[in-house]
């Protein structure tokens, strides 16, 4: 299993106020390394667990459970679990989408528009296994 990301609401849809995406994480995903962006996340677990490293802190959230990365803070987070993690994300402002949405098959026009950059500053969450 890999990846799967979907995107539900785009920043031709709101304005380039939002975006959200509704996210798949397999099993043992060791997710993006330490990065930070001129954007907020914002996650909201709808099954499985997720770990999360915002700073310094690590925590795991659940299904039910939400979690916040604001914009220009050091931020990631992976699946270290025997179980797909499925998980709404917003951005906002929106435009990010289009990475998530070029890593289907068919990439979509609007897609291939500029999305922000994004800076890496450490290595994914080691995971305890």
């Amino acid at each position: 299993m890999n990846f799967t990301p979907k995107v539900l609401v785009r920043s031709e849809e709101s304005g380039g106020h939002v975006a959200l995406c509704e996210n798949v994480a397999p099993p043992h995903w060791a997710g993006p390394p330490l990065h930070h962006h001129d954007f907020d996340e914002a996650f909201y677990v709808l099954e499985g667990e997720l770990v999360f490293q915002v700073e310094d802190a690590v925590i795991v959230k659940r299904a039910g459970e939400f979690a916040f990365a604001p914009r220009n803070v050091a931020h990631t987070f992976a699946n270290h679990s025997d179980a797909p993690a499925r998980y709404l994300l917003v951005i906002t402002p929106a435009s990010f989408e289009r990475y998530f949405a070029r890593m289907g098959e068919d990439v979509p026009e609007w897609a291939l528009q500029p999305y922000p950059e994004t800076t890496v500053v450490g290595p994914p969450i080691a995971s305890a296994q």
